[in-house]
């Protein structure tokens, strides 16, 4: 049997060869002609879908409606009737029904609703599984070809489609293809990463936006022509941002949406710095000696940001008003809601908001973190859940009211980690599991990207012989010193600093205010 159905009409003899129709197709379906009734029959059985007549004698449709959800809140309720007049529509809607149909209907009408209602999840399944099965041939040919780094963003942001498309359906099969695609497609990126940077970096390659330009080539232009907010949301991934997207369009039309490219090490000591600096962190060090920090210096390694941006601005030319904010918790983000009046004329606000960082750091650090984000679609979830009820959301708001562009950028991603990977240092070594800088290093050359000159990298010569040594994928750092248990405590964490397309490929967002 295809599914039990309740039909609730006065005129129900009426509809006798609809009834017929509906049980050739394998559906059960109980008549009844009043609301009372129909009460009475949810209440001695279930049903998987209810066709209430808004216009009965005795209690109307709408009242049936609202004590059928009272008795049972899940059932999917499909209101028809002659009326077309608008507070009914709006009743009906507002009580939560599932569809929404005038008299007179025909038969197919409403065997798509009830498919539309019951059969939903497995026709979407079906149909998202052949899509993708398309498409993963698709996939597998870009793969196979010379990608330049336009065609990484392309090919990642199709990826994260996927990956949002096949989370929606229960049937897991394809999911597990698609993560095979995905390992496939960041062993070549990092192949592609390790063969292209130093060009990149060093002018002899034809280089994405990166991070270090973005300020410089994005947004210094839109700059005093409106006025403008610069959302920084550390360790947003791409995928993280299209979760949260729908909750920005509330407010925000999207203009312009590019995926663009982080710096090694992917980590906020040296990206964000950039970033804000506008140059590469050993010319930052040569300009800031006393502000840069190095990894074996103590203290914060990014306190100075505001520093840099200053610097930055005045480098560009940019004499306006303008404003910078860290929210690292709930009560500086309140701070920042309660007091936007007061920054509200600025020509350009800068803000970096802490949060999915923290969410990383919390999900390796505690347990009952690791369960509520056990896996990628969890941690997406949970970045969801987090923006809905933060003062940031507030925040978004007033930039709207204030009918500012909003700029939304960050400074690397993450990955989970699986693969442990040995490495030998000196006692000062860094302690980020993606990359070791130092002296002294013992690995597997195979296993990792290796930067012997720092100065190639523009990244700062910590010491004599020192260099940079880079995880690749889904790999981290482990010492042999007590390897077991740092393998348990760190493997499926997510982690950041090494290379992966995840943490590499970041999102830049422009968007205007709704009017």
């Amino acid at each position: 049997m295809q599914g039990k159905i309740l039909w609730a009409d006065d005129e129900i003899e009426l509809l006798k060869p609809h009834i017929l129709f509906l049980e050739s197709k394998g559906y059960s379906v109980d008549p009844v002609t009043n609301g009372m009734d129909a009460i009475d029959k949810v209440q001695e059985k279930s049903y998987d879908i209810i066709f209430l007549d808004e216009n009965m004698p005795g209690i109307s449709g709408l009242e049936a409606l609202a004590k059928i959800k009272e008795i049972n809140p899940l059932v999917p309720v499909v209101m028809i009737t002659k009326s077309e007049e608008e507070y009914i529509m709006e009743e009906a809607i507002g009580s939560k029904i599932a569809d929404y149909l005038i008299k007179p209907v025909n038969p197919n009408q409403i065997l798509l609703s009830i498919k539309k209602n019951l059969d939903h999840s497995k026709l979407v399944s079906q149909k998202t599984n052949s899509n993708y099965q398309q498409d993963f041939r698709q996939l597998g040919m870009l793969l196979n070809g010379r990608l330049d780094a336009q065609e990484w963003s392309d090919l990642y942001a199709k990826l994260v489609f996927w990956e949002l498309e096949l989370d929606k359906i229960e049937d897991s099969g394809m999911r597990e293809i698609l993560e095979m695609q995905k390992k496939e497609a960041n062993h070549l990126f990092a192949d592609f990463i390790e063969d292209n940077y130093l060009d990149w970096m060093n002018g002899t390659g034809d280089a994405p936006q990166m991070i270090h330009s973005l300020i410089k080539d994005k947004i210094a232009p839109k700059i005093g022509k409106e006025q403008l907010a610069v959302l920084v949301i550390d360790n947003l991934r791409f995928d993280q941002w299209k979760m949260v997207e729908p909750i920005f369009t509330k407010y925000f039309v999207k203009e312009e949406e590019e995926i663009i490219y982080s710096i090694l090490p992917t980590a906020t000591h040296y990206a964000r710095n950039a970033f804000f600096a506008g140059i590469m962190p050993s010319e930052i060090e040569k300009k800031f000696p006393n502000l840069w920090k190095n990894e074996e210096d103590v203290g914060g390694k990014n306190l100075h940001e505001k520093d840099f941006l200053e610097a930055n601005l005045k480098r560009l030319g940019k004499n306006v008003k303008w404003s910078y904010h860290k929210i690292t918790n709930v009560e500086a983000g309140k701070k920042l809601g309660d007091n936007f009046n007061t920054i509200k004329d600025n020509d350009v606000n800068f803000i970096v908001y802490n949060f999915v960082d923290m969410l990383s750091h919390a999900r390796t650090e505690m347990e009952v973190i690791r369960e509520l984000a056990e896996n990628e679609a969890a941690y997406r979830s949970i970045t969801v859940s987090w923006l809905e009820h933060s003062p940031l959301l507030d925040i978004i708001k007033k930039i709207a009211d204030a009918g500012m562009r909003l700029v939304i950028t960050t400074d690397h991603g993450t990955i989970r980690v699986k693969n442990p990977v040995k490495i030998v240092g000196e006692r000062n070594t860094n302690t980020n599991l993606r990359y070791k800088a130092g002296r002294g290093l013992n690995y597997n050359a195979k296993e990792v990207f290796v930067v012997r000159n720092p100065q190639e990298a523009f990244l700062p010569k910590i010491k004599m012989s020192a260099e940079f040594v880079f995880a690749r994928e889904q790999d981290f750092f482990v010492y042999p010193n007590n390897y077991n248990h740092f393998v348990n405590y760190y493997s499926d964490t997510f982690q950041h600093g090494g290379i992966s397309l995840e943490e590499l490929l970041i999102p830049y967002i422009v968007m205007k205010a709704r009017k």
